[in-house]
């Protein structure tokens, strides 16, 4: 039922890939742990963020998504993903 709840809120709200949101959330969106969001941020290799402030990060999910369907491979001898 909660489900449904959140479905219904992404198809009435139009900012929703838009919106910002905090690194939790983006972590909890990838299925990653904000340690990891972290670890990318330095290294490279992880989605694009955006900088509020020298201590306040924010993701967008249209970035997430984009950074996600640039890894859907058919198959393990598919190239890496940049």
């Amino acid at each position: 039922m909660e489900h449904l709840k959140l479905v219904s809120n992404q198809t009435q709200d139009p900012d929703f890939l838009d919106r910002l949101i905090n690194e939790h959330e983006a972590a909890v969106y990838l299925g990653h742990s904000v340690r990891t969001l972290q670890k990318w941020r330095v290294t490279g290799g992880g989605p694009k963020f955006v900088k509020v402030s020298a201590r306040s990060i924010r993701y967008r999910r249209c970035d997430l998504n984009a950074w996600v369907e640039d890894r859907i491979r058919s198959n393990t001898s598919q190239g890496e993903a940049a």
